[in-house]
């Protein structure tokens, strides 16, 4: 329900109650001072532009107060907190007083979902990651607390790319190749095909007047990307462009944090670029060679979760042992949780 809940009667020393929430779904661990994981949850997306902050909220309710129980706390030493659509300063304050107003942890940190996934991927809070989901994003930090970000809110913030954006792309380009404004791309057939349609105008029209329910416009990336892997010039530019946007995002926030002289992990997340295409992975490898030559590219494979455990931990000042046995327990399937 929608309101507060009083000051947790007691706080266990050290524990962490971590939060990573994306736009479709939410994961939460408790974790004791010792490194072992007494509990997880998860609940729906977190979207508190569309549904409002409390209600968003609510949404992590529903998998933060199960946890919390099965661990057998009231309350923890740390809350934290990575949640989508924290994109700026100002968001991230807003949204940390709204979880302070929950009584769960005696200290509460919010940080853009992006941080996990970039402290999942390295041993030490230091490095950059660009992660390409439905959207694009980039942030990067150092041990003193030094942070590299950008507001990451589409076109008006300068971004290009994700999967949302590949598609748009995708579409506009292969709506001009079937009337004649733009040069031939195969897109023109692969786009419509994907739903059984024969040609763009019927795309557009079952778009335009929901047919296609819009969130299945995301579909036509994977479709981009076999087009692409085909030859298709137009697909193919797109696909460069992406890697182009990816590699200038990383090395702007490498130059931020004095890291380009450096050997530094560049952590590569989020779906589109988690898939490993390789015409896309090939460019980024050989864009970063060339223009951050000390850059290190992985792809994260751990569980964003484990970046917000990190995180509270490093805030705690956490020893390296327990970092290795949470890191151990996600990383091998999250056995023997608790």
């Amino acid at each position: 329900m929608t309101g507060t809940v009083p000051t947790p009667v007691s706080v266990e020393a050290g524990s962490v109650l971590a939060i990573d929430a994306g736009n479709s779904k939410t994961d939460v661990a408790v974790v004791t001072a010792d490194g072992r994981v007494a509990a997880k949850g998860r609940s729906g997306g977190f979207q508190p532009p569309v549904v409002g902050i409390e209600t968003a909220v609510d949404v992590l309710a529903d998998a933060v107060l199960p946890a919390l129980a099965e661990a057998g706390v009231h309350g923890v030493d740390q809350v934290s907190a990575c949640l989508a659509n924290a994109d700026l300063p100002v968001e991230e304050r807003e949204l940390a007083e709204a979880l302070r107003r929950r009584g769960w942890g005696a200290a509460v940190e919010v940080r853009n979902d992006t941080f996990a996934i970039l402290r999942a991927g390295i041993a030490e809070p230091r490095g950059v990651a660009v992660v390409c989901g439905a959207g694009i994003n980039c942030v990067g930090m150092r041990p003193d607390g030094r942070t590299a970000r950008f507001p990451a809110l589409g076109r008006i913030s300068g971004d290009w790319g994700g999967g949302w954006g590949m598609s748009e792309e995708a579409l506009w380009h292969a709506a001009r190749a079937e009337d004649g404004r733009g040069g031939p791309t195969a897109l023109a057939r692969t786009l419509p095909a994907h739903f059984g349609l024969d040609t763009m105008y019927a795309l557009i029209e079952a778009l335009h007047l929901k047919h296609i329910d819009l969130v299945r416009q995301r579909e036509l990336t994977p479709v981009l990307f076999a087009t692409a892997a085909d030859g298709d010039p137009v697909a193919r530019s797109l696909v460069d462009r992406l890697a182009d946007e990816v590699v200038a995002m990383a090395v702007v926030a490498l130059g931020r944090l004095d890291l380009l002289d450096e050997p530094t992990p560049v952590l590569l997340g989020g779906g589109v670029l988690a898939a490993r295409h390789p015409q896309l992975d090939d460019r980024v490898h050989a864009l970063l060679a060339d223009r951050a030559p000390k850059a290190v590219p992985q792809v994260v494979t751990a569980p964003p979760v484990l970046g917000s455990v990190l995180l509270g931990l490093d805030r705690l000042g956490a020893p390296d042992v327990v970092h290795a046995r949470v890191r151990a327990h996600f990383e091998n399937g999250g056995a023997n949780v608790g």
